[in-house]
Formats: structure tokens, sequence, C-alpha cells
């Protein structure tokens, strides 16, 4: 059940994952990396998501281990605040905040108590300009706690994290900014320049800069691919430096091995290359990784490396340069010119992936499921170059059929134009490519859609196309019989529309698939799609059609469209008249496939605005204000797997279906009415792990006893209850929390036995007990069915009551009980 509360745009998933340098743990066992607001922690091994770090209020910039205690962590944020997790059981230990926006952070083992973070001169982003400073983290009670004690060390530095590197035994920190590189000493107070030649300014920029673990040595990237070596450097005048070029495009990142005997440097190309012991000779290649690699990173132990990447992948690789895993995020193009859609099959989400595929997106495990190679041919890193691009993408009503279109333009060139038609595969459950279109136009394709089928019927399957050459044609399935035994399907062109040679822009069908609607510039014109004749047109306001969708269930009579002028206006097909239109400059146009409502997404004055309303009613359900800031560039509705009961009438909306919506940003955003305190606590999530453990040889023997002893408890409701060691608050409170913070066991024994012990009193109520049981033996035997109902049990009752309360607390039953209770055989307890 959703709580009546404020409406409110939440980042469901896809956040970046390669936005900032992913961490290694300890053991290696786990990777760390950002997402958005978030910090995820993965498993190496099988690349799953085991615990997410939320408690930031703005994006997480960056994460690094506590070096004093590697099974910590720290994030920080442009909300500026720093926090220290406990990333095992996902519990926030301490928040420092510091009053500015931190893009990058140090902690380093020889600084204990105090870190240093690069902020924006006196908190002005826009300035450019940015500090490295020290800041000292107070060791005072509380959980959150003010650290404004700050020094400065550096000015004038990139806002960059890979622009800052430490030097070996921190006695140095280095730091590069467009053609200089700067050299701190921290016991000389001495801070040393050394500038690059300006002639060729682009090409000698420093782009990112890494320090040697072992010796007095800085590995600088530059625009132009290089890699220089600096050595004596703590001297202005002796310093020198050496040159490793093989990266044809900028140096993206750079990191040495733990012991530093090799270097390792990415860029572009898509390929790690591994320079050992900084030889130009001595180098090797793990090549096609997919994309640009922006960060590398080492585990602690230097078994694995890790590379993050510009299409929001991680990728996990062995020291033999070998790839262990990868760790897929939504991945995110330039532009999203599919849109989003809904497998009707996975009910996954559909769009655009790395170039030239689909990518097929899980919204509830917030992870990518596959890819699907659409254009087939390799893409070439080079900037400037045209290449083939995936425009458009529509599945059928049942996920059976999928069409592609896909194009190349450049100038001078003619159009390069193909559609492709797949068909599902049940064996590989996947698409397969049935039928190849060369030219479907002569120019761009604007729309393409099928006609809606019910499960219930067996219709041929139908695509519509609309392109700027000023035709809509129809291709539907045909099947050919070969010798009268095999079938082999293949789709072709059944009919071809026009109207005044006007350019087609939108096209869709109506609910029933018996009417199809298609806009010419300023004119809808609506056709019966079984016979093919024009039935009606419609004009009103005057301008070019932009979106243009039928209703749906007891609105399917209507009809509606979106203007270039900012009018949305609906007409109803029975009578052939305008409904109704409003003045909104609408950019999305999205039907719900479940329910009558529609949602219009505006955009004014910088911001995007949601409406969502049916078509026959006069005012709106739902309106939202500034959503998102820009244009939303896509949207679309994503049926539940079953409805959800919504309290308040105003978003019952989303009762049938979830919206969601890509921001000009790429981030994935929907609605919720949940409050951001509905979240997992660390002590419910415990509780959900301890759910999940394996029946173990232990468990079987106690934990079932207990468990019926529980039961009988239950059943009974009489005031004698099973209290076993283990359910008492010290032993619960030593099981369930960190070894790491536990106090020593020196203190925690003496709190273990007395929890263990009986007092005094309850020998007392034993012998309270007994006499009840002499006095009341006239009454003769139990029998043999109360006898079978008895379970065993260890009384323990409360050592605050005194000797008379129990006594005169005690019924004729609770004596039977007792009676019964003493006659019980407890050997099997000794042997525990």
């Amino acid at each position: 059940m959703v709580a009546d509360g404020q409406l409110r745009v939440v980042r469901c998933g896809g956040s970046w994952l390669s936005g900032s340098c992913a961490v290694f743990s300890a053991d290696s066992k786990y990777l760390l990396c950002t997402s958005g607001d978030y910090v995820k922690v993965y498993s190496t091994a099988t690349e799953e998501c085991l615990h997410v770090l939320q408690s930031h209020s703005n994006l997480v910039t960056g994460i690094q281990l506590n070096p004093w205690n590697h099974l910590q962590l720290y994030s920080w944020s442009l909300d500026g605040t720093i926090k220290l997790w406990d990333f095992m059981d996902g519990i926030l230990i301490k928040t420092f905040v510091v009053g500015y926006k931190l893009f990058a952070l140090y902690a380093l083992a020889s600084f204990e108590g105090s870190v240093f973070v690069i902020i924006p001169k006196d908190n002005n982003e826009r300035s450019g300009l940015f500090q490295l400073v020290s800041v000292k983290l107070p060791k005072i009670p509380g959980q959150e706690v003010e650290a404004n004690e700050l020094e400065l060390i550096l000015d004038g530095v990139s806002k960059s994290p890979k622009c800052t590197a430490f030097g070996r035994e921190v006695e140095y920190v280095a730091s590069v900014s467009d053609l200089h590189l700067l050299v701190c000493f921290f016991k000389k107070k001495k801070i040393y320049s050394f500038p690059l030649s300006s002639k060729n300014s682009y090409a000698n920029c420093f782009t990112c800069v890494a320090c040697h673990p072992k010796e007095d040595c800085i590995a600088s990237g530059h625009k132009d691919g290089k890699i220089r070596l600096w050595r004596n450097f703590n001297s202005k005048r002796d310093y020198t430096y050496s040159t490793l070029h093989w990266h044809h495009d900028e140096v993206m990142d750079l990191a040495f091995s733990v012991e530093g005997t090799s270097l390792l440097s990415g860029g572009i190309e898509s390929v790690l290359v591994q320079w050992r012991d900084a030889s130009d000779s001595k180098k090797e290649f793990l090549p096609r990784l997919g994309s640009t690699i922006q960060h590398i990173s080492v585990s602690p132990d230097g078994a694995l490396f890790c590379t993050s990447h510009s299409d929001n992948k991680i990728t996990i690789i062995h020291s033999d340069l070998k790839v262990s895993a990868v760790i897929q995020g939504l991945s995110k193009g330039s532009n999203v010119k599919t849109g989003l859609m809904i497998d009707p099959r996975s009910k996954a989400l559909v769009l655009n992936g790395k170039p030239g595929h689909l990518q097929f997106y899980s919204l509830q495990n917030d992870r990518q499921l596959y890819n699907l190679d659409v254009v087939q041919q390799e893409y070439i890193h080079q900037h400037g170059l045209n290449q083939v691009e995936l425009v458009k993408a529509v599945f059928d009503s049942k996920g059976n059929w999928l069409a592609t279109v896909e194009e190349r333009r450049e100038r001078g060139i003619e159009l390069q134009l193909q559609m492709k038609l797949w068909a599902h595969d049940e064996q590989i459950q996947s698409f397969t490519l049935n039928t190849r279109i060369n030219m479907p136009h002569e120019d761009s394709i604007t729309a393409v859609c099928f006609r809606g089928t019910d499960e219930s019927e067996n219709t041929t399957p139908m695509l519509v196309t609309a392109g700027n050459d000023g035709q809509f044609k129809v291709w539907v399935l045909l099947t050919e019989n070969d010798d009268g035994t095999d079938q082999s399907l293949a789709w072709t062109c059944d009919f071809v529309g026009s109207y005044h040679n006007y350019p087609a822009t939108n096209c869709c069908f109506s609910e029933d698939g018996s009417l199809l609607a298609v806009s010419f510039e300023k004119i809808i014109t609506v056709w019966d799609s079984e016979t093919w004749d024009l039935k009606c047109t419609f004009c009103h306001p005057p301008g070019i059609i932009q979106n243009l969708c039928f209703g749906r269930l007891s609105c399917s009579k209507y009809l509606l469209g979106s203007t270039n002028t900012g009018f949305l206006c609906c007409w109803n097909l029975l009578s052939c008249t305008l409904e109704w239109n409003a003045q909104l400059n609408v950019i999305i146009l999205q039907p719900d496939a479940l329910s009558e409502n529609i949602a219009a997404v505006a955009w004014t004055s910088g911001y995007s605005d949601l409406f969502v309303f049916k078509p026959s009613e006069p005012q709106p359900l739902c309106i939202q204000k500034k959503v998102c800031s820009g244009k939303v560039r896509c949207a679309v509705f994503v049926p539940r797997d079953a409805p959800e009961y919504i309290s308040s009438e105003r978003y019952r909306w989303l009762s049938q279906s979830q919206f969601y919506f890509l921001t000009e940003m790429h981030e994935l955003m929907t609605f919720s009415t949940r409050t951001p305190e509905e979240k997992l606590t660390p002590s419910s999530r415990q509780l959900t792990v301890e759910e999940n453990l394996l029946m173990t040889p232990f468990h079987l023997l106690l934990g079932k006893h207990r468990q019926e002893t529980k039961e009988a408890a239950e059943i009974r409701k009489g005031p004698v209850q099973s209290s076993l060691a283990q359910e008492s608050p010290a032993v619960k409170e030593m099981l369930h929390t960190p070894a790491h913070v536990l106090p020593s066991a020196s203190f925690l024994c003496p709190i273990f036995i007395n929890s263990l012990l009986i007092s005094k009193a309850n020998e007392s109520a034993n012998k309270v007990a007994d006499e009840v049981e002499m006095e009341s033996d006239c009454e003769g035997d139990e029998s043999d069915e109360e006898a079978e109902v008895a379970e065993v049990h260890q009384q323990v009752p409360q050592s605050t009551e005194s000797l008379e309360d129990v006594a005169s607390k005690l019924s004729k039953a609770q004596e039977k009980e007792l009676r019964r209770i003493r006659k019980l055989d407890y050997s099997w307890a000794s042997a525990l």
C-alpha cells in the first residue's frame, strides 16, 4: 500500500556507475562504485549488487576505503558532507558536515584524523577556481558532526580527482592543470611549478596524473596521447622526464600497480595498456573493451584491475589482462533516438545502447539484461565520422516482432536507409533477423508502428512506416509454401498512401486496429485499415503535428494531437468534430495501455511540466510542475505486475502503470508517493538476511526446537514462556553488532555469563511450584492427550518478581502446567 503523500520525482536507476573511480575491498571480493547519490557494493565473483548505501542528498562524487580500517568506506558528495560507512553491513557510522561542495577526497594513513578535499574557492563553483584543503575530522560523539577546520594546501587546482595525486610516504602532492605541473613538498613547505611549451598548447595539455608508490616518479597523461614520467622534481632546475607514446588521442587515466612495477593507461581507443618497468618496448594490451576508458583502479592486493567506461560499464580484469566480470548499467549514448519502449515478453526497458545496439534493461534489478546488435558493423572511434545510426525501433503488441530503422547521412552522399524485421526466437530467447529492406522510403523515416492485436485474434501482423518522402507504407507478413511442406515468412509492401505529397510526420493505430491515423504536416488523416479508404481529415488549429495518439478503453473514440504552435487538440471520431483544445506546448504525448489516462509533458520556461488527463474529462487528473529542468527526452508507461492500491485519488493514475521518463542529463526518473524514510533500516535488513540463510545442522538441532516451543507457547497463551539464553538482550546485541566495532572480550564476558545465570528468585519460585504440586496431587494425573500437547520448556521467571508475587499470580491451570514441566526430562539440553 502506498501512503497518501506528496508526489515526488525520484531517480529509479540507470545512474552513472562510471562517474568516479571504483574501489576494491581489501580482499578483492567486493567492488564499490558510485551511482548517482548512492553507493553500490558488488561481488567481484557474481557481479551481483549486495548493498546500496543511501544517505546523500546530492551526487556522490567519489569513494575511498578508510586507510585506518579497511572495512569502512568514505564517501563524499556535492551535498557538502563526508560519510563514513560500514560497507559490509550497509550501516552509516558517521557524517561530517563540511559545508562546501566536495569534488575529491584523499584519506592518507600518515595523516590520521584529517583528509584532503578539493572544494570551489569561496564556495563559488561558477568561478572555475578550486582549492586543495586539509579538513580535520573531529573525534567527538554524535551521528552528525561539523568539520569546519580547513587549511589551504594548494590554490588553482583542477576539480577532477584524476588531476591530483599524493607521492610515496606522502612527502609531496602533485597537481596538473592546463600546461602546468605543481609539486608541493610538505616538509620543505615549498611549491615547484613545471610548465610545458605553449607552442602546441592543446597537445601538451595535462589530462591526468599518478604517483609511483615506491619511488619519486610522477606519471602524467596529455591530450596528444603521450605519457610523461617526471623525475628529480625536488629541484626546479634538475628535473627530467621521459616519454611513452601509444595512444592516438588523449590519455584519460593512469594508475600504477601496487608495487609500481607497471603503469596502466587508457583512453578512447577502448584498450587497456600495461607498461612494464616504464619501458616503451615492454607493453601489453587488452583491446576491445567496448568504449572509452574513463577511470582505472587497482585492488589493494594487486590481483585485479578495474576500468570504468563511458557507456556506464565497469570491467573487472585479472592481473594477467583477462576479463573476469562486467557490471553493465544503463548505457547512455549521445541521443536516444528510438525513445523508451517496453519489451512485452521480458518487461524490460528497451532503448538505444552502445552505437548500433538496442539494450534491454531490467528496471527491477537496475541492470542490463543483454544487447541486440542491430547495425552489425564495427564501430570506429573517430571524432566527426558519420556512421550508421539506429534511429527507430518498435515492438508488436505480443513481442513476437521487432522493427528497426537505421540510417547514415553525410554531406554530398546519398542517404543510406535500411529497415530490418526481427522475429523472436523461443530457443535463444532473443530476436533473429527475418527480413532486411533497403531504402524502404526515398527520405528519412519519421514514424513506425505495428497494428495491435488481441490474444484471441489470429490476424496477420501489419507494420506502417511514415517518411519525409510524402508517403506512408503498409508492410504485411506473407507465408510462402515451398512444395506444399515448408513455410517461409517474409515481409512485403502491401499499400502506399499519401496526401497532397506532404511529408508524413506521425502515424498510429487505434486500439482495435481498425483505424490508422497519419499526420501530414498540419493535417491529420484517418484511414480504414481493411480497405485503406480515407475516412476523414482534421486540421484545427493550424500547426505542424508533432505528437499523435488514440484514446483507449472507454475513450477510444477520441484522437489527440499536439502542434508546434503550442496547442493540444482532441477530436471526436464519431462526430468528426473538435471536442476541445488547450494552449499547451506539449513535447511528449504518452498513453497508458492499461487505462484511459494520457500523460502530456509540456515545456515551459526551461522546465518540464506533467499533465495527466482523460480525453473525456475537462479537468486533468494530476498536474505536476517542474518535474525536471530542461526538456524530457522521452517517456513510457510500464505496466505493473499487479495493481497497486493508492489511497489518494489525485495519484490513482499510478495504480495500473508506472511512469518513467528520461531527462536531458540521461537520468531515468519516475514518480513515487512514498516518503524518503520508507527504507530498510539496518536492523530490518539484518532480519531479511537471517530469513534467507541456508538450513545448517545446528539450526536443525536447536532452531527447530526453539520454533516448536514458541508455537506451543502461543497456543497455550500461558504466562510460562521459553526464555533461552540466546534471547537475552545482551546476547542479541553481541550477535547483531559487527565484530570490528565490538568492545574487548574481557568486557563482554561478564555480561554474557550473567545473562546465562539463574537468579535466586527463580529457585524460590521453583520451590513454590513444588508446594503447589504436592497440594494438588489429589486431583489425579493428567490425561495422555494433555501430556502430548506439552512441549519442552525451560522456565526462567523474571528475577525481579518476589516470592509472594509469583505465588499470588498462579491459577489452578497454571499450577497444572507447572506440574507437567517438573515431570519432563531436560537431560537433552546438557548435550548442547
